[in-house]
């Protein structure tokens, strides 16, 4: 008798544990691939009977909302439409669509829930409420920033553009804007050129032009090979890698021309000098302190940021027509170049603004953030994002030097178009050229600048395809008037 009652009691443990082990497959080790299994509507039903937390501005200014439907289920609103669509998002959980900060800080948005609330909602009638999300964006200086692109694009004949603002010493993004954008409140119907998805400002990738001879001056002083005042010869043309290396208007300079010159006026073939004098061991640490070779450690989905750094050319690299990044110590790398931001150099505007916001920021690159904080229904903060070292890229003294030598960039030389009075702002431009038609070459017109004798924004500007589009021309008068707007917006 006793030996039947044990053998009963050890099937009935068994299946016990069959049906723990099979639960618990689902509701712990397989919940988040079920979860993401686009056959299972579970997920879809229980977001829509959660109230979603609000994104705000950083002056409180809704940029999206839930409201109830007629069905009693929640529904996501964007008041702003498409000026901010690019960087808030959208969330459509009913046909699995999500993007922006609707999808980086959709744990904090849907709140705290557990899987019975999830399904079937509060029992006692109050709605299911998530957390609300203030961003660091400036609408005032947003909807700047896309009057003066839709003016570039219209005027000018820009193919694209981006605007991207942060404050050097806390990494929070003011502005994050790009054209062509979308509306996230009406998904359908987007089609280019007029309407994209595809993010220029954390996607697009484009040669920076001379904006990246600050990466190199940064290689060439903070490692003491060279110093503001060092000097060399600028002929031109010059040969480097074997072909010729012109200056603009194929001007050449004696060798009594300084690093500050070289800057000021933009003189590639001291560049390409000082870039090969460097090498690409030190060119390689120095691009990896900025963030190249990296998704910015944005909080933004990874799959809508794009790393920046050196390309396989299609045409060379002993015939091998891949198209991933490698090291500037490659073989494949014309040094010379890529110290002057060509050969195949690909960068985002968001990259660049990292550049410059360590610049401003004596030589500490901090994470750029979108995010402030993030508060409960009740009121409460329960998340504070504080400001993040990214890296000291350069001693502090060799960051002055260069916002010194940025200075004279803008104030007599490529960049004057940004000294908008009182301002004082350093800056680079940079101008490459994508192709020729009908001998009119078609640039991507960049600046990078921030104001030296208050330092509080950091902006890079890009606009890409403009003919004849020198940066100085196009991009520094935008550059000039966010900055302009940012200072009079944060006093």
């Amino acid at each position: 008798m006793n030996r039947a009652i044990v053998r009963l009691f050890a099937v009935v443990i068994l299946l016990f544990t069959v049906l723990v082990v099979w639960t618990s497959r689902w509701t712990v080790f397989g919940a988040t691939a079920l979860d993401h299994n686009p056959l299972n509507k579970l997920a879809f039903f229980a977001s829509e009977k959660v109230k979603r937390g609000a994104i705000l501005a950083d002056n409180g200014e809704v940029l999206a909302r839930s409201v109830r439907a007629s069905d009693g289920l929640w529904r996501r609103i964007y008041p702003q439409r498409s000026l901010f669509a690019q960087t808030i998002g959208y969330y459509y959980p009913g046909s699995g669509r999500y993007a922006g900060l609707e999808l980086a800080r959709t744990a904090a948005l849907k709140g705290l829930q557990n899987p019975l609330t999830n399904l079937f909602g509060s029992f006692n009638g109050v709605p299911t409420v998530g957390d609300d999300v203030y961003t660091t964006l400036d609408p005032k200086a947003q909807s700047l920033a896309r009057q003066l692109l839709q003016a570039a694009i219209t005027r000018d004949h820009a193919l694209s553009g981006s605007v991207v603002a942060i404050v050097p010493q806390t990494g929070a993004v003011k502005v994050l804007f790009s054209l062509p954008t979308y509306d996230d409140q009406h998904l359908s119907g987007c089609q280019p050129p007029g309407c994209s998805q595809f993010f220029d400002a954390t996607q697009g990738r484009y040669p920076p032009g001379s904006t990246f001879k600050l990466v190199t001056t940064t290689a060439a002083m903070n490692s003491g090979k060279f110093t503001p005042n060092s000097t060399l010869a600028g002929p031109s043309p010059l040969m480097v890698s074997g072909q010729p290396l012109h200056n603009d208007g194929d001007v050449s300079y004696p060798p009594s021309t300084t690093l500050t010159e070289a800057l000021t006026y933009s003189i590639n073939t001291i560049y390409a000098q000082v870039g090969q004098d460097v090498g690409g061991r030190l060119m390689q640490q120095y691009m990896e302190r900025y963030g190249f070779y990296s998704i910015p450690p944005l909080d933004y989905p990874a799959n809508q940021m794009a790393a920046s750094g050196e390309f396989f050319s299609p045409h060379t690299c002993f015939g091998n027509r891949r198209t991933e990044m490698l090291p500037v110590t490659s073989s494949c790398v014309d040094l010379g170049r890529t110290s002057i931001g060509q050969a195949n150099l690909a960068v985002t505007p968001l990259q660049m603004a990292m550049v410059v916001s360590a610049i401003a920021n004596r030589g500490r690159l901090m994470q750029p953030r979108l995010t402030s904080r993030v508060i409960n229904s009740a009121g409460q903060t329960v998340q504070t994002i504080r400001p993040q070292l990214y890296d000291q890229v350069m001693r502090p003294q060799i960051a002055i030097e260069l916002q010194q030598m940025m200075r004279h960039v803008v104030e007599e030389g490529t960049g004057q178009a940004a000294n908008l009075g009182g301002l004082n702002i350093g800056g680079k431009t940079g101008t490459a050229t994508d192709y020729t038609r009908n001998g009119v070459e078609y640039d991507d017109a960049w600046f990078v600048g921030f104001p030296e004798s208050d330092p509080r924004i950091a902006v890079a500007v890009e606009l890409t395809d403009i003919p004849n589009g020198y940066g100085g021309t196009y991009a520094a008068p935008i550059a000039a008037q966010v900055i302009k707007t940012l200072l009079a917006e944060h006093q």
